[in-house]
């Protein structure tokens, strides 16, 4: 089995990795930013896991968090090779594909969230599947399929080797990408809701909206998801891509070149009548430190008011999330509850004065926007810090990890824990109401089009 160290990675609206790509090499390293001790299946993120740039930040403020929770949205671990089941008696006679089944039991049964497996008979289900004979390690792997299909949890899934190996690479930086930020529309159809500045993607004439139609030769319809076009852009650096989509109706063809990007996740400019924008694409262990020099820049040309685009922003690492939101809150303010498994709850706020309690602040969401950004918005809003404006949020408050299967077998996505709001409100399938509702099918780089003219 392959040992790595523990990366983050979100789990975004469709209930997959982020679709920014790639993300970039991710080093680990112990730091006393994040003081608490490790818990079983979450890992330490370090200050420069997800940078888009080599550049490092140190604020000291941002330390202000008590009590860390060591991990984020999604997380890959280390994963003990050769560990054996507990019934271990008659494991070496086992076939190939029954150590597998076992083994992707044993993984689930460790860390699933819900204990009561969705009412089945958890462990009768395991004796069947490892007595049962298989004819290929494919039928052995539908068969775990179908097992954690009916858990009731659809972000608690096999991944086939294929699906693993994409997830791993995308985030280890090993594959490339056109450029694109993938969410779903209204309508449940896979669409561009951003492109990057100078990327492939921009360049090869493809527009926030667009439809997506085909790619790599595959087509797509309403059943896919933003995961199932992502795996089809990415591919190593280099290679071209054949994309289709749906623009006003009228379908056109691009070719693009796959090359690494360079994700700009946060982005600020000044409006009309002083309100400065901060646009945040995503959360990573830098987005506070990026935020806190936008910010700043905004406040010397003269906003008096700060508006918060989090339009699309599918979440990230949750330490993100709790220390972007930090910047603007009080000290013994409540940030985010996370319940493990176990039922033990932590608690994270914050314990010294944010840089700016007071300027007016506006978050602009829609139904993607999920994870750590909705850990941010509502750490703002129950706070009584921020309006938030736009419409109800998508709904995912709940955290997986991944965990690779031996003998390059794919691996398993396993939700492991939840997490409250500073109200204890338990947001999952549910999404934060908005204060006040208003359209979000503006420019993302202008705003302020979608702000009501009360706000």
């Amino acid at each position: 089995m392959r040992a790595f160290p523990s990366i983050a990675l979100l789990l975004a609206a469709s209930g997959t990795e982020a679709f920014l790509l790639p993300v970039p090499q991710l080093q680990l390293e112990n730091t006393n930013k994040w003081a608490a001790p490790r818990q079983q299946g979450l890992g330490i993120p370090s200050q420069n896991a997800f940078n888009s740039n080599s550049e490092e930040h140190d604020i000291p403020m941002l330390q202000r968090v008590r009590s860390v929770f060591l991990g984020c949205l999604f997380a890959f671990f280390v994963s003990t090779a050769g560990a054996l089941p507990a019934d271990a008696s008659g494991y070496g006679s086992m076939s190939p594909e029954q150590k597998f089944v076992a083994e992707a039991w044993r993984e689930v049964d460790a860390t699933f969230f819900d204990r009561t497996f969705n009412g089945q008979d958890w462990f009768k289900m395991r004796q069947e599947l490892v007595k049962r004979k298989y004819k290929s390690m494919e039928e052995a792997q539908g068969a775990v399929s179908d097992m954690m299909s009916k858990l009731g949890d659809k972000y608690t899934r096999y991944l086939t080797p294929a699906k693993y190996q994409s997830i791993f690479d995308s985030a280890t930086g090993s594959l490339a990408g056109v450029g694109v930020e993938i969410a779903t529309n209204k309508e449940g159809i896979v669409m561009v809701s951003d492109v990057e500045p100078n990327s492939p993607a921009q360049k090869a004439g493809l527009r926030p909206l667009d439809l997506f139609v085909e790619g790599d030769g595959v087509i797509f319809d309403k059943t896919s998801t933003p995961d199932d076009v992502a795996t089809r852009l990415r591919g190593p650096e280099g290679s071209k891509v054949g994309i289709t989509v749906s623009r006003n109706g009228e379908t056109k063809d691009f070719i693009v070149t796959r090359q690494p990007i360079k994700v700009t996740t946060v982005r600020s400019y000044m409006g009309k009548g002083g309100v400065g924008v901060i646009r945040i694409k995503s959360f990573s262990a830098t987005t506070a430190a990026t935020v806190k020099e936008n910010y700043e820049d905004l406040i010397k040309k003269g906003a008096k008011k700060i508006v918060f685009d989090i339009r699309s922003n599918p979440g990230g690492l949750l330490p993100g999330g709790v220390e972007t939101a930090s910047l603007f809150l009080d000290a013994n303010k409540p940030v985010v509850f996370v319940v493990s498994n176990k039922g033990v709850t932590d608690s994270q706020e914050t314990f010294t004065k944010g840089i700016d309690t007071e300027t007016p602040l506006i978050v602009l969401v829609d139904h993607n926007t999920a994870s750590a950004a909705e850990v941010f918005t509502a750490a703002l809003k129950e706070n009584g810090r921020a309006k938030v404006v736009g419409e109800q949020t998508f709904g995912k408050g709940i955290i997986q990890t991944i965990r690779e299967l031996s003998d390059k077998n794919g691996g398993v996505a396993v939700t492991l824990a939840r997490y409250e709001t500073p109200s204890h409100n338990d947001i999952n399938k549910s999404g934060i109401a908005v204060d006040q509702e208003t359209d979000v099918e503006c420019p993302k780089d202008n705003a302020l089009v979608c702000l009501p003219s009360n706000v």
